[in-house]
């Protein structure tokens, strides 16, 4: 009796199964390799943004400094002179007469 199948056709099937594991092979690799290379990105540009922000917010602060609170002054201001005539003496609240 003959074989179910000629050797070529199995040699056939098995070069197909070899080019398409060879492929998927491939394929998982250069999906790996893209997916580190866009974890890589994506860092260095979060990275870069955040030392953006606080560079830019020491830059922000160094530039408003707040102005400085004012003293008192050591001048002393001239007091009215006392004078010699006596102040007028407080009279006594008017009380409605009945």
């Amino acid at each position: 009796m003959a074989a179910r199948g000629s050797k070529k056709a199995q040699t056939r099937t098995e070069a197909e199964r070899a080019r398409l594991h060879t492929a998927r092979t491939r394929w998982h690799q250069d999906q790996i390799r893209r997916r580190t290379r866009d974890n890589i990105i994506a860092v260095t540009v979060g990275s870069l943004i955040v030392v953006g922000a606080i560079v830019s917010q020491v830059v922000h602060a160094q530039v408003t400094t707040p102005e400085p609170t004012p003293s008192p002054s050591s001048s002393i201001a001239p007091s009215p002179a006392p004078s010699d005539t006596p102040s007028p003496a407080p009279t006594a609240p008017e009380t409605p007469s009945e």
